[in-house]
This record gives structure tokens, sequence and C-alpha cells, in this order.
């Protein structure tokens, strides 16, 4: 055993450990006489027959008298009077290199029937306001309509809202196997199963598992793992970050962690708001955003985090909440989808806010023209559509009329190519007629 794990293992050692009991149990949840822990820890239910551990849980909630719990695991086994447990000694997420490689669960266990790895405990902790910096390096995707008009920096948060069946799916795999960085670690949450283990595959036979990382809760689990599942990825990252490198951390999707967080905040009594959503989900949506990023001292997080979103539904609160807290989204639309246009990216409709600081001014000026032709277009499309507009009547809308169709050619592409940001920027150039 090599001295990270023994001091490990040290620390988890409970000498005088802390109880309670279970007075009152119900299917997602469980009331006891203690023990004295905050929320947010974890506890372990024992049971008063034999001793064996039952389940894992976490504390919802805490008044004078009694304990709320969570559990992470079906609670069919637990009976009034098993005892609860404080663990001590083991908080925090699970870090270490033998995570690169690895699929594990939301606790550090693994999913893909290898070895337990060699790991250490470490405890999530904000970097200082004045110590998160702007991006200032681009984040290469090898996807034009990305790299060439919404281009995104090394610790940069930008959100992909999306509907399903538009290609959400497909846009990330080809990001996750064109990124431009040292570590990617991929957040399933509330997953099916099998999207899981097709994602595991693709990357097994694409050669980049290397440096890939997944973690997973699928929608079959407890919310308290979906939201640990969360908590597992940022301090991963956050361990990768601090030794100097750039992690591309995958959120899929946030929609569904703010779902886990509405049921553990119903739980714990807290009021209902819009939709249902409790006011834990604000409070934890800006934190896990601002854990993301580039920090002085070197390394960054680039968040690339997924939204549910259908159609042009303005009172989701997670839509909304989300574009404020993001530096940037990109949106795919439903009616790029059917025309078998992919990636469905909305450009009108989508924005990287550091775009102008990441790129050469000429990139800037050409990307402009490219969007104005493409917003003329659409205020014109119904008049060109139905034969009522007569070309020569408006200049602006005829050259917005013979550029529609290289423009479009521009943003399409497969997901099985990679183009460089050199062409990227050289065709973005010669569609805008070489924009200086």
């Amino acid at each position: 055993m090599n001295s990270l794990a023994l001091i490990d293992r040290v620390q988890a050692l409970d000498l005088f450990p802390s109880t309670g009991a279970i007075q009152r149990l119900s299917p997602g949840e469980i009331e006891a006489n203690g023990p004295d822990a905050p929320i947010g820890a974890h506890c372990e239910v024992l049971s008063s027959r034999n001793g064996s551990v039952l389940f894992r849980a976490q504390v919802a909630s805490v008044s004078s008298d009694a304990i709320t719990l969570v559990p992470f695991q079906p609670v069919t086994r637990a009976h009034i009077g098993d005892q609860v447990r404080l663990l001590s000694g083991r908080g925090g997420s699970a870090v270490g290199n033998d995570l690169a490689g690895r699929a594990i669960d939301a606790l550090g266990r693994p999913l893909d029937g290898g070895g337990p790895p060699n790991l250490k405990h470490r405890s999530s902790g904000m970097t200082d306001v004045l110590d998160r910096i702007a991006p200032t390096r681009p984040f290469a995707t090898g996807v034009r309509a990305i790299d060439g008009l919404l281009t995104i920096g090394l610790g940069q948060r930008i959100g992909i809202f999306a509907a399903s069946g538009v290609g959400k799916t497909r846009l990330i795999e080809q990001v996750i196997r064109q990124a431009d960085c040292q570590r990617i670690i991929i957040c399933q949450i509330g997953e099916r199963g099998r999207e899981v283990e097709a994602l595991w595959s693709e990357l097994k036979g694409s050669g980049e598992l290397s440096r890939v990382s997944i973690v997973a809760a699928t929608s079959d689990e407890s919310a308290p793992m979906r939201t640990l599942c969360l908590e597992q990825a940022l301090g991963m990252a956050e361990f990768w970050r601090d030794q100097g490198e750039d992690v591309l951390l995958v959120v899929d999707s946030v929609t569904r962690y703010a779902m886990a967080l509405r049921e553990i905040g119903l739980i714990a009594g807290e009021p209902p708001m819009l939709r249902a959503y409790t006011p834990n989900v604000l409070r934890e949506l800006p934190r896990i955003v601002e854990r993301c990023g580039a920090v002085r001292s070197g390394g960054s997080i680039t968040g690339l985090f997924t939204v549910l979103s259908e159609g042009d539904d303005v009172d989701d609160p997670i839509v909304e909440v989300m574009k404020s807290l993001l530096d940037g989204h990109i949106l795919l639309s439903r009616k790029l989808a059917e025309a078998g246009h992919f990636p469905a990216i909305d450009v009108g409709r989508s924005i990287s806010r550091l775009f102008d600081q990441l790129v050469e001014d000429r990139q800037v000026a050409a990307a402009r023209i490219i969007r104005a032709r493409l917003a003329r277009y659409e205020e014109a499309r119904v008049l060109v559509e139905s034969g009522m507009y007569k070309q020569g009547s408006d200049p602006a809308i005829d050259v917005a009329i013979s550029a529609r169709a290289p423009i479009a050619e521009f943003l399409r592409q497969s997901d099985r190519h990679s183009e460089t940001p050199s062409r990227t920027l050289q065709h973005l150039l010669s569609l805008s007629g070489g924009a200086s």
C-alpha cells in the first residue's frame, strides 16, 4: 500500500462514531433522532439485527430533535430502530490519476468492470474571486460553426440548449472526440443506461479513452446519487486543473440535475416555486458554474452544460437561469434538424460572450457579415419562399439570397469530420468576401 492510500485509510477511521436511530421511514425519506450531522453529510444505515450496512443516505434537513435523510439506494431492507451512523473522514470527491480512462459512479465505484482505482478524497473549495480569470486562449472543437462563429475559450462556460431529437448527443460526442485539451470528464446525470454503455463503447473504439473519464448516475438511481454525480465530476476536474491541465467537463444534463435537487428540496420541506423548483436549485446552479473556469495559477475547466429546452418556452426557469449564468449558449434548432442540417446550430440565436476577445479582428468582422446576411435572409424568408420578392428590389436581400447556400454548406458538417481552426478561418473569410 502506498503512502497516499495509507493516509486516506487512517483519515477514514472513526474511533468515536456519532449515531442515531430511524424513527420514521418512507421510500424516499428517512427521519432519525441522530446523529448530530450537518446538511449534506453522508451517513450509513446499519441493521439493528446483525449490524450489516444496508445503504448510504445524505442529510437533507436538520431540526433540534431529528434529521431528515434521503437514501442513495432503495430502503426496502430498513426497519424502525436501525442505526444511522455518520461517515467521517471520507468527505469530498474521490480523485486521482487512476481515474483517467475509467467509468465510475457518483461514489467513485467502478462501472467498467475494472479493479478499484487508487484514490484519495478531497473537499471542494471555491477558487478566490480574483483568481478566476477570463479565458484568453481559444478552445478548438473541430466544428466549423462553433470555431468560426461561436469561438469558445479554455475555461469558458457554455450551454447547449436543445429539445429531444435534434442532435445534441451527436454534437457532444463530436466535440469530445475532437476537443483540443488534456482531460475530458463526461458527467451523465439521469441518462438511460444503454446510452452510458453506448458512449463508453464509442470512446473505447475511438482510441480517445486514455484522456476521458465518465461519471454516471442513471435515471433509475436516487436523487442524491444524481446530484452527487456532478459533485464527483467537478472534484475530478478541479484536481486535474490544479495540476495545470486543461480539462473539458461535459455535463449532460443540467435539467436533470435540477430535477434531482428539486426532489431533495421538497423532501427537506423547501417551498416550491415556478415549475415546483425549490430554492436549493437556484442556490446550487451558480455554484456549479462558478467552480468551472480558468485560474490565475494555470489550468482551466471548460464547462459544456446541456440544458433540455422544448421550443421557445421562455418561462422555463432552468433555461433562463443558465442563460444568465453562462458565458454563452448554443441553441439547436428542430427546424434545421428536420431539414437534415447537422449540426443543427441556430447561429442567429446563439452567442459566445467572449468571441471578440478570443479571435483576431478579421474573424470578428467576417462573422458579423455572415450573421448579418443570415439575419437579412430570415427577415425576407416569407417573401422569398412565397415568390413575392423580385430580384433587384433590395441589394442587401439579393446578397443574402446568393450567400445562403454557401453559408449553409459551411455550417453543415459531418460528425466524423474535424476542421482545423486555420482552415475554418480561411473558409469564413472567403464567405464574407475577405473581410479585414
